[in-house]
């Protein structure tokens, strides 16, 4: 209590005295803490922000300081205008001073801030944009400008031609979003010019004197090239450039049918209307066209139509003795009529046509309808392999020709099983090359050979448990087998004598066991 005590008296006299100066030293000598870098030249000036003992009058102060702030209250503009929560708020409630040089008195958070309690809300693509896009450095934020051109100066497409209202027609969606209704002009939008931009049509930004006629701005694109006149409207409409309401079939004497209806005009007025009449016949038009070259004569439509060119009505069954059926009927003409029809002739048999594609060569005669038909010359081969040397039985029935026959000379193929599967021979040769003598064609796992009935060597004993391979190791070279029956052939290395009983050894031993030694004398 007498610290306050001491304070009052000091106070007091401080008040008392007549020297501005000492007072004004009094006053820095209260104050609570430096104010921020803005009012810093105003710190030893308390009485320009406070009025001795009447703090009703501070509020006002700081608006008599800060006019544009005081304008916007007064106006019920801006954000201290619009903010509710400002009207009777003192201007300390939200800016505490004295709080030091460095100190942030603003409080202004971005992420939250309402920019509706300002005078442009953000609507529109404004909404996404960053704060800084729009808000320079440096510069307050009341200052930022707020109308359209302000800042889209730069972007504005029309360069300034069109006046700095923007939103007359854009909106702030977007720039290419826009509201203006070209059919209250003197050109109403029809078709497609509706969906056509505006520099289309207004070039190098110019709206004033803009030609209205078709030919004025489609000139360029007049595929007729000025040849029939610059009343586009009579044919042509804004809803497509490529439809043409010109009724050929009503205001001429050829109607368009078929291929005919979709063609371009150019393809047959090739030279003005006005000045030469196409030809009404189809050579006429499609003379290059004619594939036939002219083999065929000019009646081009005794064969064809306006529907399609390779769509042919001639009836081949019908009106000659050949009638098409299989491959021949998705053939061209003149694959078989190369030469004029009234001076060739064809023979009907196949290989009059077939000569070079004989894979035989000549070897199986001139008969092809024998093995083949007009199926495909690889489909539905009728030939029967069972009327020859060599019936196809087992394994072989699936088999494909080329497996065999390796080459078109059919009857040069050989029959025996060796000349095929010499390869998969698993015996190495070492049991002849007649493998029919044990195998069959319907697998070569399958397999019946008798060594006691088909030889003169009987497996028996320690014999029975032997492969093959273990007696007929070597190749015979040919069909017949010829191996040794004498033990002494397969066991001269095991002879434990080393040969001084001869080579006999069955007199004393048998086919189970070595061991089982029976002397015969």
């Amino acid at each position: 209590m007498a610290h306050w005590i001491k304070f009052w008296l000091v106070t007091m006299m401080m008040l008392a005295s007549n020297n501005a100066a000492n007072a004004a030293d009094i006053e820095s000598l209260l104050m609570p803490g430096p104010v921020i870098e803005g009012h810093a030249k105003l710190e030893t000036e308390c009485s320009r922000c406070h009025v001795r003992f009447s703090k009703r009058t501070q509020n006002q102060l700081c608006r008599d300081c800060h006019e544009d702030i005081d304008k916007d209250i007064r106006h019920h503009t801006g954000f201290h205008g619009r903010n509710p929560a400002i009207s009777d708020a003192t201007c300390k409630s939200c800016h505490t001073e004295h709080v030091g040089r460095d100190a942030d008195i603003v409080h202004l958070n971005r992420a939250t801030f309402d920019h509706d309690l300002t005078d442009f809300h953000l609507r529109g693509g404004h909404a996404s944009v960053a704060c800084a896009s729009c808000h320079e450095e440096d510069r307050k934020f009341s200052e930022t400008p707020g109308s359209c051109i302000d800042c889209h100066r730069d972007n504005d497409p029309h360069k300034g031609n069109l006046g700095d209202k923007c939103g007359d027609c854009h909106t702030p969606r977007a720039w290419n979003e826009f509201e203006f209704d070209h059919d209250k002009t003197d050109f109403p939008l029809e078709g497609k010019h509706k969906k056509a931009a505006c520099d289309a049509c207004h070039v190098n930004e110019r709206y004033k004197n803009t030609p209205a006629t078709c030919d004025a701005c489609h000139a360029l694109d007049d595929v007729h090239g000025g040849d029939n006149g610059d009343k586009c409207e009579d044919c042509h409409s804004p809803r497509d450039w490529k439809k043409s309401e010109f009724d050929h079939d009503r205001d001429t004497e050829f109607r368009l049918r078929g291929r005919h209806r979709k063609i371009e005009c150019e393809a047959c007025h090739v030279e003005p209307v006005n000045r030469k009449e196409p030809p009404s016949d189809c050579h006429g038009c499609h003379r290059n066209d004619d594939q036939h070259r002219g083999r065929y004569g000019r009646k081009c439509d005794s064969c064809h139509n306006e529907k399609s060119w390779k769509r042919a009505r001639f009836d081949h069954t019908g009106q000659t003795d050949f009638p098409l059926k299989g491959k021949h009927r998705d053939l061209n003409c003149d694959a078989c009529h190369q030469g004029k029809l009234d001076e060739e002739q064809l023979g009907r048999d196949c290989i009059a046509c077939h000569r070079a594609d004989d894979a035989h060569d000549g070897r199986q005669g001139e008969d092809c309808a024998r093995c083949h038909t007009e199926s495909g010359w690889a489909q539905r081969v009728l030939f029967d392999h069972d009327l020859t040397p060599f019936p196809l039985i087992g394994m072989h029935a699936s088999a494909p020709c080329e497996e065999c026959h390796l080459s078109t000379a059919y009857g040069e193929t050989r029959a025996e099983c060796n000349a095929c599967h010499e390869q998969d021979d698993v015996h190495k040769g070492g049991v002849g090359t007649d493998c029919g003598r044990c195998h069959n064609p319907n697998d070569w796992a399958l397999w019946m050979f008798d060594h006691d009935k088909q030889t003169d060597f009987s497996i028996d004993g320690a014999h029975s448990d032997l492969l093959c391979a273990d007696c007929h190791n070597k190749p015979v070279g040919g069909r017949k087998v010829d191996q040794s029956v004498r033990c002494n052939a397969c066991h001269a290395q095991d002879d434990a004598h080393g040969g001084r009983f001869g080579r006999y050894c069955e007199r004393c031993h048998n086919t189970d066991s070595f061991r089982d030694v029976s002397i015969q004398r």
